[in-house]
């Protein structure tokens, strides 16, 4: 996990429309970036769903929200097209941002263990800097969180 007051990693990445994305590009904006492990499955589902409907209201906050996974664009389009996502997903392959920012972890599932996205996010302020690490996200709780520590942080 990255420390609070440091300098986000920089990354570069495409989303679901083939757009690229960089932190550099968002100087100025509070930066919700949530990693998730696979389109359309529950928990991702609900997650993106919810800040979905919160949406206006992180632009009210001057905030802008960036979902992260190792999922393709193709992928990402399918999912964002079926829930009217209005915000970036990153399609990152090759699992490099998302080991940048420490969310690729060991995982285990029936006995087996396996490398995976773990579900974190990290918020970053205005200057690029870590303000806020949510390390074990819950999905139905996660926008409403993030909303209420930009009001406080703000």
């Amino acid at each position: 996990m990255l420390d609070i007051g440091t300098k986000a990693p920089a990354f570069s990445l495409t989303d679901q429309d083939g757009t690229t994305h960089s932190l550099d590009q968002y100087k100025g904006k509070w930066v919700l970036i949530y990693f998730y492990p696979k389109d359309n499955t529950p928990g991702c589902t609900k997650e993106a769903c919810l800040l979905r409907d919160a949406w206006s209201e992180f632009e009210g906050h001057n905030a802008v929200v960036l979902g992260v996974s190792k999922d393709s664009e193709a992928s990402h389009k399918k999912f964002a097209d079926k829930f009217n996502l209005p915000f970036p997903l990153l399609a990152d392959t090759e699992t490099q941002m998302i080991q940048n920012y420490d969310a690729w972890k060991e995982k285990s599932m029936f006995g087996k263990t396996y490398m995976g996205i773990q579900r974190m996010s990290y918020l970053i302020d205005p200057d690029g800097k870590i303000a806020k690490v949510y390390p074990k996200v819950k999905p139905a709780e996660h926008a409403e969180q993030v909303l209420a520590d930009l009001q406080d942080l703000a």
